[in-house]
Formats: C-alpha cells, sequence, structure tokens
C-alpha cells in the first residue's frame, strides 16, 4: 500500500479516536489543513507515525490538551483587517443603537483579540453598557488566555496600527497598562462577556443575538461542516441580524446563500433576510 495511503487512514483514525474519547469533532474538518497540523504536531511531539501519536494522545488526557493548540491554531489580532471593522462602525452599528440591548456572539473567538476589538469598539460606539458578549470557542487554554486579556507589547504596537486605521477614536493605551513587556487590558471590557466553550461542529444555538462575528474560522471547515456552522448563525440571528465573516470566506456557495444578503459584500458583511 501506498505511503501516503496509511496516513490517511491513519489520520481519520486518530480523528475518530479524538471524538470517541474526547468529543472533540474534527471530522468534517479541512482534511488537507488537518494533514498540515498533524503532521506539525509530529515533530513535536517526537511520533515517528500518526498511530503513535493516537495511541500517545489516547492514554495521556494532558497530550490530547497540547494537540489541540496544534488542530485549532489559535492565530489572531486586534482589528485584523481594519477596513472590516471600520465598516462595521459605518454600517452596522446605527442599527444597533436601534436596540434597547444587545446580544453579540464571537464564534471561534481564539485568545481573545477579537473580543476585545469588539468591546472597544462598543464603548467608543456607547453601546458596550447594554450588551451582552458570548465569547466561545474549543480550546480551553485559549480561552483562559482571553480571560486574562495579556498580550505582548510587540503585538499590542501592530495592533495600535489596526485600532487608528479602524476609525479608533482614543489614544489605544487608554485601553490597557503596561507592565514587564505585556499590555494589561481593562477588565471592564470584559465584564459583560461570557467566556464559553462551544463547538460549531457538535453543540448547539445562542438565540436572539443581534451580530454574530466569526472570521477566519470557517476555512478550515468542509462544505458539509460550514453549512452546518451557517445553519447554527441563521437560526441565532434574529430578524435582519448581521453575520461576519473572515476575508477569505464567503456565503455565495452555501445552503443559505438565499437566506442572507450581502451589506458590505467586501468586508464579508452580510444580514439575515
Amino acid at each position: 500500500m501506498h505511503p501516503e495511503r496509511n496516513i490517511d487512514i491513519e489520520l481519520r483514525l486518530l480523528i475518530e479516536a479524538i471524538y470517541l474519547k474526547y468529543s472533540y469533532d474534527f471530522r468534517d474538518y479541512s482534511g488537507a489543513s488537518i494533514k498540515r497540523r498533524v503532521n506539525h504536531a509530529l515533530r513535536q511531539f517526537d511520533c515517528n507515525t500518526v498511530s503513535a501519536l493516537q495511541e500517545r494522545v489516547l492514554h495521556d488526557p494532558a497530550a490530547f490538551l497540547q494537540l489541540l493548540q496544534f488542530l485549532t491554531i489559535p492565530v489572531s489580532e486586534m482589528f485584523r483587517d481594519p477596513s472590516h471593522f471600520l465598516a462595521i462602525r459605518r454600517e452596522v452599528v446605527p442599527v444597533l443603537r436601534t436596540y434597547p440591548s444587545l446580544k453579540i456572539w464571537i464564534a471561534g473567538c481564539s485568545t481573545g483579540e477579537e473580543v476585545y476589538s469588539m468591546a472597544i469598539l462598543l464603548r467608543e460606539e456607547g453601546l458596550l453598557d447594554r450588551t451582552i458578549i458570548y465569547a466561545t470557542d474549543i480550546n480551553p487554554t485559549s480561552l483562559d488566555k482571553a480571560k486574562q486579556g495579556i498580550f505582548s507589547m510587540e503585538s499590542v504596537r501592530a495592533y495600535t496600527e489596526n485600532y487608528q486605521k479602524a476609525g479608533g477614536q482614543r489614544s489605544f493605551s487608554d485601553y490597557y497598562t503596561s507592565a514587564y513587556e505585556y499590555a494589561i487590558f481593562d477588565k471592564t471590557l470584559r465584564e459583560n462577556v461570557t467566556f464559553a466553550d462551544h463547538s460549531l461542529a457538535t453543540d448547539s444555538v445562542f438565540s436572539e443575538t443581534q451580530l454574530i462575528s466569526c472570521r477566519n474560522v470557517l476555512i478550515y471547515f468542509n462544505k458539509k461542516l460550514q453549512d452546518r456552522a451557517f445553519g447554527l448563525f441563521h437560526e441565532s440571528l434574529c430578524h435582519r441580524g448581521f453575520l461576519v465573516l473572515g476575508s477569505k470566506e464567503t456565503l455565495d456557495f452555501s445552503g443559505y446563500s438565499g437566506d442572507f444578503e450581502p451589506l458590505v459584500k467586501q468586508e464579508r458583511i452580510y444580514r439575515k433576510s
């Protein structure tokens, strides 16, 4: 049998084993993406085969949590794609102002950069105090980091430029205090944030939300899982609610393309039909 065929079989067995043992469902993630991540993990775990890695994670929950860092790739930045946040300020915020209270779901929040970006934007627009933000991810280590709100000063220097381009109204340094090369973000930004473990592959909806942000997550899903996620978002959103996606993501070829209309298509901002 061809070695590549062996690897594909081993990968399927690993993903199935993870689902059966830990209830984390990667079965409908992009095959190429999972293979790339597992190959990277093999080197870090010093395993020669995927089967050896499977044996390790099945018998050692701590090893599985380590592997989860590779499978979920917690990479983000504050005010990523500043024009996207500028479009939210200009096109979405005026509608959000019409609601007496708001619920926003940030799906796949990673280590929290998107959460703090949204909280800062809402504070500047006078909406944070009447907003509940659900920040969800499948990676508990990422969620713990998000709850802390501590980022390296080196990263924050890059975020500052993003913030300014995104229509920031203050000095970005107003939102954090610096200590030992780290920026500690104002804890009042997360007072209305509920951080929760949630999988788009297996879990259900957050009902009656006005805005859902799921950026740079769906690119790692196959079409079946993308459609499941879009179904969750459609069910979760209130009448005429907003869905925002990442720059490489689109509703165009999904089973839900007819259920949303583009508001600012180039920024992947959609509105429930």
